[in-house]
């Protein structure tokens, strides 16, 4: 009976050291977002989970608390890469300000997968996201549309600083003014992805813009705070947001918004983390991996295809 004791318990222990040892082997891969306060982010994190148990890997996402603490993002992947993981996966609050460290990474030969946004820098090895000039295009054809082709119209863009950002405004602007003559932009303003703010700006443009037909916000936190502003006013304006989330949909089935450009974040996070254990690997990956986007309004929301890329 000892000698049997004896022989389980060896048999134990080298079970517990086999798995120690796979879960060592296991490769690791940190994605460090832009934050956790928008359901996009979730839904980004769902569809880094999905690879992450297909591809047999371990995947880590994190964000800082809001879109404006750039430092704090910087803090987190200077964390990542002490941590040697096989490759990260990162999404730029500010384009330029994280170039050290994604050289540092390429140094140790730790590949990186930029997501949501690009990076000014040729290092990451792949970038999965939305095409956000093109997509940021169709919404000023679609606010054109819905105005009458004529009249004053403004942005809240939720940042100036990352690619999404950048390209978000600069699409919507770039089409209103090749294509639109009959419309002006009254002002570009910067909520911060902030509802609070996005809310006061909002009411700020109208107050200085009483004949302001339309807004268009870059993000899912400037729509909602949009929305919030536009009805503290009593005003009806044609709003045209980004992203989605409950509160979205909402105004949107409710008539307080025409409708908003969605991603598909799910397959953003997924195609991230398959680029990054293709990368770490050492095999090929599409440069450009384009996730796709939509316009959804009252008419197409509750679509099969539409359905599928929306998120609460």
């Amino acid at each position: 009976m000892f000698t049997r004791r004896i022989l389980l318990g060896a048999a134990a222990s080298f079970a517990m050291l086999a798995s120690a040892a796979n879960a060592e082997d296991k490769m690791y891969i940190p994605l460090i977002s832009k934050g956790f306060q928008h359901q996009f982010w979730q839904a980004v994190k769902a569809g880094a989970d999905k690879a992450a148990a297909e591809f047999g890997v371990e995947v880590t996402f994190e964000g800082p608390e809001t879109e404006a603490q750039v430092d704090k993002q910087i803090e987190m992947l200077t964390t990542a890469l002490g941590k040697k993981p096989a490759a990260i996966g990162f999404a730029a609050l500010d384009s330029q300000a994280a170039t050290p460290l994604l050289q540092q990474a390429k140094d140790a030969g730790i590949p990186i997968i930029a997501f949501d946004s690009g990076v000014d820098s040729d290092i990451p090895v792949a970038t999965a996201s939305t095409s956000n000039v093109a997509a940021s295009a169709l919404a000023a054809t679609k606010m054109s549309g819905l105005i009458g082709g004529a009249g004053k119209v403004a942005v809240v863009a939720h940042d100036q600083t990352s690619r999404t950002g950048i390209d978000r405004t600069e699409g919507f602007v770039n089409e209103i003014k090749a294509n639109h003559p009959g419309i002006e932009i009254v002002a570009v303003e910067v909520g911060g992805g902030d509802q609070l703010k996005s809310a006061e700006i909002t009411k700020t443009l109208m107050a200085a813009n009483p004949d302001l037909k339309g807004l268009f916000a870059t993000n899912e936190g400037g729509a909602i705070g949009m929305v919030a502003g536009v009805q503290e006013a009593g005003a009806k304006l044609v709003i045209i947001g980004f992203d989605s989330g409950k509160a979205q949909k909402d105004a949107i089935r409710s008539g307080l918004m025409a409708g908003a450009i969605t991603q598909n974040p799910v397959g953003i996070g997924y195609e991230t983390v398959k680029a990054a254990v293709a990368a770490a690997k050492g095999e090929p990956v599409e440069t450009n991996i384009d996730t796709g986007f939509y316009w959804y309004d009252a008419t197409n929301i509750d679509a099969p295809e539409i359905a599928a890329v929306l998120y609460d």
